[in-house]
C-alpha cells in the first residue's frame, strides 16, 4: 500500500480533523457538543450552524493543547534540552535522547512534534477559509473565530521556529520553515520552499497583530478566559516573540498595554483583571484559572488528561527528569536552610536525596493538571528585561522586584542590579526561578545564542551544545525530507 505523505497524513482530509474530535471535546472546554457518534462530516456540515462551528473552534484548541505537543511532551522537551533538570530513564521512549543532545531528525519526537505542529496550523488554516465568507454566525462572532485561529497558528509558528531553525539573533536569513497559509484538504501538496527565520517571525506577529484587533477583552466566564485567547493573551505572547527578536522597544510598547505605570501592577479592562497572584502556590493548585493566568490548557474532563510518558507530573515527580543540582535549583531561593521564598515549596526531596519539582501535582492518573502557557508574572519579566536592554533601569529594577517580592516581601536585592549588564544577568536568573519547568529554559538559552550547557545524570553525561553545532536546533525532520523536495538538505 502507498504511504501517505508526513505532511497530508495527519491533515489532509476533506471532512477536518476537528469534525472527527467532536465526541472527545464535550468536556474539555465550555458550551462545547455532546459527543457525536460520527467518524467524519462534510464541510458545508461542519460550519452550518453556531454549535458546530463552535465545534471547529474547540477542535483547534484540542489539538494545539494535545499530550504530544503543548498539553505535555513539547514542555518538557524544552527543558530535557537545557540544564535545569538531570534524566533518570535512559529509555529514548521517555526523551532520553533529547536530553543527550542525540536526537537525529528521523527521531519519533522530532518528526511527532513537527506533525503536531502543522496539524495545527492546517486546521486553522481551513477555520480560517471557511469563516471568511460565513454568514452563519454574527460578524463580530466570525472575526473573533478566525481571530482565535490566527493566534494559535501564530504560536504553533513561533513553537516551529524556535525549535527547528537557527535563532533570529544568530542567523535570520536562514532557511526556517515552510510557511504554510492556505487549507490543505487533500494529499499531494508536500513540495514547499521554505521561508527565512525573518520571514517566519513576520507572518507571525502579523497573525498576532491582526488576532488582537479582533479577539474579544474577555469572556462570559473565567474558565474560558484562561483556555481561549483573548487581546491580553496575543499581546502578552507578542512581547515573547518581540523578546527573541531582540526588538527591545516593541516589548515595552506592547508590555505598557498590559503593565500599569506603578505598582501594584496589573491590567484592567471593562471587568477582567490580569495581575500576580499574592501567593505563587495559588497558581500551581492543578486546576488554575484565576487572574495570572492568559492562556492554559485546561483537563476538565479526567479522560482526556495526558497519558504517562506524557503528563508533566509524570516526567517531574515519577520522576523521568529530576532537578539538576548544578542548574538553577542550587540558587539561594532554593538551596538557602533561610529562605523564606514561597518558590521553595514547589520544590522536594525523594527518598533518594533527588530535588524534584512539584509545580504539576497530580501524579496518578488521571494527570489533569492545567498546563499554564502564559502567565503575567513571564509579562513583567519580558518587560523587565526589554526596559534593562533599553537602558531603563529604575523600570526594569521596579518589575524584577515585584517578581520577587511577590513570594518573599521582605527580600532586598543589594546585589546585581547597579549596572545595565548586571540587571540582565539577574533578570535572566528571575526567570529561571520563576518559570523552572514550564518549558521556557532552552528557548532563553537559544534566544541568546548561548549554548547548551553540558549535565549529568543517571542516564549518563550530555554534552554541551555549541551554537555551531548542527544539533544546536532540531534537525528537519526526515519525514518531511523524504517527502517535500523543496525542503533543505
Amino acid at each position: 500500500m502507498k504511504r501517505q505523505s508526513f505532511y497530508t497524513i495527519n491533515v489532509g482530509r476533506s471532512f477536518l480533523v476537528a469534525a472527527a474530535l467532536i465526541g472527545s471535546l464535550s468536556g474539555c472546554r465550555e458550551n462545547l457538543l455532546n459527543p457525536v457518534p460520527v467518524t467524519s462530516i462534510s464541510t458545508d456540515a461542519a460550519y452550518s450552524t453556531p454549535a458546530k462551528i463552535l465545534a471547529q473552534v474547540n477542535g483547534l484548541y484540542s489539538l494545539f493543547g494535545s499530550q504530544s505537543y503543548f498539553g505535555g511532551r513539547h514542555v518538557v522537551f524544552n527543558e530535557q534540552r537545557g540544564d535545569e533538570f538531570s534524566q533518570n530513564d535512559g529509555n529514548n521512549s521517555t526523551g532520553a535522547n533529547v536530553w543527550n543532545q542525540s536526537i537525529t531528525s528521523s527521531g519519533d519526537f522530532v518528526n511527532a512534534v513537527w506533525s503536531s505542529a502543522y496539524t495545527t496550523i492546517n486546521s486553522a488554516n481551513i477555520l480560517i477559509e471557511n469563516l471568511s465568507t460565513s454568514t452563519v454566525l454574527t460578524d463580530d462572532l466570525r472575526k473573533n473565530y478566525i481571530a482565535e485561529a490566527k493566534f494559535l497558528r501564530a504560536f504553533a509558528y513561533f513553537s516551529l521556529v524556535q525549535t527547528y531553525a537557527k535563532p533570529y539573533l544568530q542567523s535570520s536569513t536562514a532557511a526556517a520553515l515552510p510557511l504554510r497559509l492556505k487549507a490543505e484538504t487533500s494529499g499531494g501538496n508536500n513540495d514547499f520552499a521554505f521561508s527565512t527565520v525573518a520571514e517566519v517571525y513576520t507572518q507571525i506577529l502579523k497573525d498576532l497583530n491582526e488576532a488582537e484587533a479582533d479577539l474579544p477583552v474577555t469572556y462570559s466566564t473565567s474558565l474560558l478566559v484562561a483556555s481561549r485567547a483573548h487581546k491580553a493573551t496575543a499581546i502578552a505572547l507578542k512581547t515573547r516573540v518581540n523578546l527573541v527578536k531582540g526588538d527591545y522597544a516593541a516589548v515595552v510598547t506592547d508590555a505598557k498595554k498590559l503593565v500599569s505605570d506603578a505598582a501594584p501592577y496589573q491590567y484592567v479592562s471593562g471587568t477582567l483583571t490580569h495581575k500576580l497572584e499574592a501567593n505563587i502556590a495559588t497558581v500551581f493548585g492543578g486546576s488554575y484559572v484565576g487572574n495570572e493566568v492568559l492562556l492554559t490548557i485546561p483537563y476538565i474532563n479526567p479522560t482526556e488528561a495526558p497519558g504517562l510518558q506524557s503528563a508533566l507530573s509524570a516526567n517531574y515527580l515519577t520522576p523521568v527528569i529530576y532537578l539538576n543540582t548544578a542548574g538553577i535549583v542550587a540558587d539561594p531561593v532554593f538551596a538557602s536552610a533561610t529562605s523564606t521564598d514561597a518558590r521553595k515549596g514547589l520544590i522536594s526531596t525523594n527518598a533518594t536525596g533527588q530535588k524534584l519539582l512539584r509545580k504539576f501535582p497530580k501524579n496518578s492518573a488521571p494527570f489533569s493538571d492545567y498546563v499554564p502557557l502564559i502567565r503575567y508574572a513571564e509579562v513583567l519579566l519580558n518587560y523587565a528585561e526589554a526596559a534593562a536592554q533599553a537602558g531603563d533601569l529604575p523600570t526594569a529594577t521596579a518589575l524584577l522586584k515585584a517578581v520577587r517580592n511577590r513570594s518573599d516581601a521582605s527580600y532586598t536585592f543589594t546585589k546585581g542590579i547597579s549596572t545595565k549588564e548586571e540587571l540582565i544577568e539577574t533578570i535572566l536568573n528571575e526567570r529561571r526561578i520563576e518559570l523552572l519547568g514550564e518549558g521556557f529554559r532552552t528557548p532563553d538559552l537559544l534566544r541568546r545564542v548561548q549554548k547548551l550547557p553540558a549535565k549529568v545524570g543517571n542516564a549518563g553525561v550530555a554534552p554541551e551544545v555549541l551554537p555551531t553545532a548542527a544539533n544546536y536546533v532540531w534537525a528537519v525532520p526526515s519525514n518531511e525530507l523524504a517527502y517535500n523536495k523543496l525542503a533543505p538538505r
